[in-house]
């Protein structure tokens, strides 16, 4: 299921499609970001930089409602979490959503009765109109990677043994020592003579 965390669009980027004039047998939509837009949108969601992002959507309407399939595409650069280096990834997630009027989501519900389980609720047409911008933004967010690791990087554990001073018993082994503690006599110091 989608997060409702990556609904809202961060970006200006904007392509909307008129419900009311798509083709009555569906309509195939390309959509591509410009270089402004990728630069504006990776500041937006935390990449180094946005090489890529295009999106392909089918658009179907069905009734009031419109079946948007297609998939988007992208390629981010991001850091590294281990050595911080710049690393890109490739991003594709299908699309899949049921867009109703507005005033139906409310009262609108989807459910598998195969797999028992709730299928992501409509998306809301506003306006008369579908973002296939802000489509194409949500579903990269969705797609990137939280932890890029750069190929063979590897996390290595950095670990330090504690200074002997400072073991909790630190305190207890020099009582052990000769003359600590009041019952063990301390060695004679080496400056005594022997006596003859």
């Amino acid at each position: 299921m989608r997060s409702t965390e990556a609904k809202s669009s961060p970006v200006s980027w904007t392509v909307p499609i008129v419900v009311a004039e798509l083709d009555e047998g569906g309509q195939r939509v390309a959509v591509e970001a410009s270089e402004s837009e990728r630069a504006e949108i990776a500041r937006a969601t935390g990449l180094r930089d946005l090489p890529k992002l295009t999106g392909t959507f089918e658009l179907m309407p069905i009734g009031d409602r419109v079946r948007v399939t297609g998939e988007v595409d992208a390629t981010v650069g991001q850091s590294c979490v281990v050595t911080l280096e710049r690393v890109e990834n490739a991003v594709r997630e299908p699309v899949d959503l049921l867009f109703v009027p507005a005033d139906q989501i409310a009262v609108t519900e989807t459910y598998d009765s195969d797999e028992q389980t709730a299928e992501d609720p409509p998306e809301p047409i506003e306006n008369g109109q579908i973002d296939l911008a802000k489509l194409a933004v949500e579903f990269l967010i969705l797609g990137i990677n939280p932890y890029p690791r750069k190929e063979g990087a590897v996390f290595e554990r950095v670990h330090t043994p504690p200074a002997a001073e400072d073991h909790p018993f630190a305190g207890l082994a020099a009582l052990k020592e000769p003359g600590n503690d009041g019952k063990t006599p301390a060695k004679p110091a080496e400056s005594l003579k022997k006596r003859s």
